[in-house]
C-alpha cells in the first residue's frame, strides 16, 4: 500500500501549487510537447502538455481535479510508459517515497526523449530550519530518513543542473517548510496532515515541541528570537530543482 492511501486523504486540503514554484518547473519544461508526471499525487504543478500520470496511490488519484491528465496506478520502478515515447518526465517532490531510486531514475530516462525533471530537497540545508532544529528533532529525524541526498540523485543523471528554489513567506502549497513566517499554521492537524516528515513522525514525539511552540507565539519570543525572518519575502530551505537533457 503507498504512504497517501494511509496519510493522504486530505492532501488536497493544503498541498495547491504554488504559482512561483510552478513558474520555475514551466521554465524547465520549456519546449517540452509531451510529459509524464511520476508520482503525480493530485496533480499538482503538472503542465498542460502532460500526457499521462502515474501514481501509485487510489486516495491521491481520487483528489485530482476534473480535466486532469489521465492518471494509471503504477510505481515509478516501473513505469507503463513506452521507451522514449515523451519528450520528458517529471517527479515532484516524490522521490524520498519510491523504493529503489536507481530504478526509478533509469525509468524516467527510459520513457523520455530530451529531458527530466525533478524537485527534490537537500536535507543538509532543510535541517537548519528553525520548526526542525528548534522545536521538532525527531521531526528532522524524519527528514533525514526520507531525504534523498543530492549527491546520490545527481550521480545518476549526465551533467545535470541544479537550480535552488527558494520558498516564498506566502507560499500556497504547503509541503514542509511552506509556512516558515507563518509559524501558527504548523499547529494547524490539517495543514500537519499534508506534510510526510510530520504524518510518518509519532504524534508524541511531536507534541513537546508543537506545545512549546504554540506558548512561544504566544508570549511573542518565536517573533522575538526570529525577527529577521519577518523581513524576508523568500528563504532558502534547501528545496532543489534537478534538470538534465538526455543525450539524443
Amino acid at each position: 500500500m503507498s504512504v497517501y492511501d494511509a496519510t493522504g486523504r486530505t492532501y488536497a486540503l493544503t498541498r495547491r501549487p504554488d504559482p512561483r514554484i510552478a513558474g520555475a518547473i514551466g521554465v524547465a519544461l520549456e519546449g517540452m510537447a509531451s510529459v509524464v508526471n511520476v508520482g503525480a499525487g493530485t496533480g499538482s504543478y503538472e503542465p498542460g502538455r502532460t500526457v499521462l500520470a502515474v501514481e501509485p496511490s487510489q486516495v491521491m488519484i481520487a483528489q485530482r481535479p476534473v480535466g486532469a491528465a489521465p492518471a494509471v496506478r503504477a510505481v515509478a520502478e516501473y513505469l507503463p510508459v513506452r521507451s522514449g515515447s515523451v519528450d520528458a518526465a517529471l517527479a515532484v517532490l516524490t522521490i524520498h517515497h519510491w523504493g529503489d531510486l536507481e530504478r526509478g531514475v533509469a525509468e524516467m530516462v527510459r520513457v523520455a526523449r530530451r529531458r527530466i525533471a525533478i524537485l527534490t530537497w537537500d536535507h543538509a540545508v532543510f535541517r537548519e530550519f528553525w520548526l526542525v532544529r528548534d522545536y521538532l528533532p525527531a521531526a528532522a529525524v524524519t527528514d533525514a530518513r526520507l531525504a534523498v541526498s543530492l549527491g546520490r540523485l545527481t550521480g545518476l543523471l549526465e551533467n545535470p543542473e541544479v537550480h535552488v528554489v527558494p520558498v516564498p513567506h506566502d507560499c500556497v502549497d504547503g509541503f514542509g517548510g511552506a509556512y516558515w513566517r507563518r509559524p501558527e499554521a504548523y499547529l494547524d492537524e490539517t495543514v500537519q496532515a499534508g506534510m510526510s516528515m510530520l504524518t510518518l513522525t509519532p504524534k508524541p514525539m511531536l507534541q513537546q515541541g508543537l506545545s512549546r511552540l504554540s506558548e512561544d507565539l504566544e508570549t511573542g519570543a518565536w517573533q522575538t528570537r526570529y525577527a529577521d525572518l519577518l523581513e524576508r519575502s523568500h528563504l532558502d530551505l534547501g528545496y532543489r530543482l534537478v534538470i538534465a537533457d538526455l543525450p539524443g
